[in-house]
């Protein structure tokens, strides 16, 4: 198994602010402006989160016109889990 995408992963979700957007978006995809809205935070702290998280291969990113939004990668996470379950 190749290391890499699970350091990058638990990297990723080492940081309070980043749980909370996968929290928010485990209940599916979300613009930008609607995360900012969820967690109270300029966009310019959230957009950096989320380039790490997306970075990782956590996140997805989807653009329709100026808005981009951010869905959940299951796979990436299924490989976090696979890696912990050898443990």
């Amino acid at each position: 198994m190749d290391k890499q995408p699970v350091l990058l992963g638990f990297h990723a979700l080492s940081e309070p602010l980043r749980i909370q957007i996968v929290n928010l978006l485990q209940n599916g995809e979300l613009c930008v402006s609607e995360i900012c809205q969820e967690l109270s935070l300029p966009q310019s702290k959230i957009s950096f989160h989320l380039k790490t998280l997306k970075d990782s291969g956590l996140l997805m990113l989807r653009r329709q016109g100026r808005r981009a939004y951010y869905s959940l990668n299951a796979e990436q996470f299924h490989l976090l889990e696979e890696f912990l379950s050898t443990y």
